[in-house]
């Protein structure tokens, strides 16, 4: 056999066993969907790279939405192994419907609740009884029925006595991201979104006032009852209480729970 040849013999040999290999990666990897609120995108998303080098052929696939939304995919089948939410309604109403696992239910971060205003204009708004003026003709908050953010807000404006006299101004928004878009862009006078929120916009939007009178924003994370990734999603939920999660959830401005 010719140096040429067999030059070319090992080439292919070596090409056979990666092509082999990607293959055997292939059929082995696992992958874990984790269903999140709005609120947590950008801080998943730098978490994933960090669980998947612990879990070598694992993959993180994250679905992203309000709380109410994600509960309602899941009770129609969605393949989701986890779910963490913005609040603790969402969670107890999964587990009191048999979608969620109620042992694995852990508390891992904290938020709160601020009133905004685009950095330019609207300089008008200073309090929540400026949004009563008439020179305040929209507010952002999330709806209600599905985006726990918008129950916060409800519960902020109803303690201050406003929540009706303001309800002509609102603009329902699907997610907290979406109220923090409405604000930052100026189609909006003020918006209720979460402090983590808010910090992501940069200078686009100004904090107003830290609300008060609402439910503590605690987040709640859970696995799902027809996960077929059981031990995995646990071994996630584990994770985010290690110095490294708890670490990158702090950088994003999310507090112990």
């Amino acid at each position: 056999m010719s140096k040429e040849s067999f030059v070319i013999r090992s080439l292919r040999v070596l090409c056979l066993t990666a092509f082999i290999a990607a293959l055997s990666f292939a059929a082995t990897a696992q992958q874990l969907t984790v269903s999140a609120a709005a609120s947590l995108t950008n801080a998943f998303n730098d978490l994933a790279p960090k669980f998947e080098a612990m879990k070598p052929g694992v993959k993180l696939r994250f679905n992203y939405a309000a709380s109410g939304v994600l509960l309602q995919q899941v009770q129609q089948g969605a393949p989701v192994d986890v779910f963490a939410s913005a609040d603790q309604a969402t969670v107890a109403r999964g587990i009191e419907q048999k979608v969620f696992d109620a042992d694995t239910r852990r508390d891992f971060a904290r938020n709160t609740v601020v009133l905004i205003a685009p950095a330019e204009g609207a300089s008008f708004v200073t309090s929540l009884q400026a949004l009563e003026a008439p020179s305040v003709k929209r507010i952002a908050i999330g709806k209600t029925a599905t985006v726990p953010v918008g129950r916060y807000t409800q519960e902020v404006l109803e303690a201050a006595g406003l929540w009706s006299v303001l309800a002509p101004k609102f603009v329902q928004a699907d997610t907290v991201r979406q109220v923090l878009d409405y604000v930052s862009r100026g189609e909006a006078d003020a918006g209720f979104v979460y402090r983590t929120d808010a910090a992501i916009a940069g200078d686009k939007v100004r904090i107003v006032l830290t609300a008060q009178g609402h439910t503590p924003v605690t987040y709640p994370i859970v696995v799902v009852s027809d996960s077929r990734q059981k031990a995995l999603a646990r071994d996630f939920i584990a994770f985010l209480a290690t110095p490294p999660a708890v670490e990158v959830l702090a950088r994003y401005g999310f507090g112990a729970p």
